[in-house]
């Protein structure tokens, strides 16, 4: 089973936030509804990009590494070129 990488955009506060799903679209109406405790109040969210990985452990792998650079030019970089180039090794 798929699971994705995803970038969402709150509007309100101009900030990203990555995550990792096997459904980003659902994953966003929970982010919306304020059921996620990272981001909640901070809405609202709308999905930016998303990314399919061969399983769980490698989305969560790429998140993580992602979440470390803490790069607002790098995100606006992957949204642009759609796609996310970081290697998991």
């Amino acid at each position: 089973m798929y699971c994705y990488v995803y970038i969402i955009y709150s509007i309100r506060y101009n900030f990203y936030y990555i995550g990792s799903s096997f459904n980003p679209t659902e994953r966003l109406k929970e982010h919306n509804g304020g059921k996620v405790k990272s981001t909640k109040n901070k809405g609202p969210w709308i999905l930016k990009f998303y990314q399919d990985y061969q399983n769980q452990k490698q989305a969560r792998q790429i998140e993580y590494k992602l979440k470390k650079l803490k790069r607002r030019d790098i995100i606006e970089r992957i949204i642009i070129e759609g796609r996310i180039k970081i290697n998991i090794n």
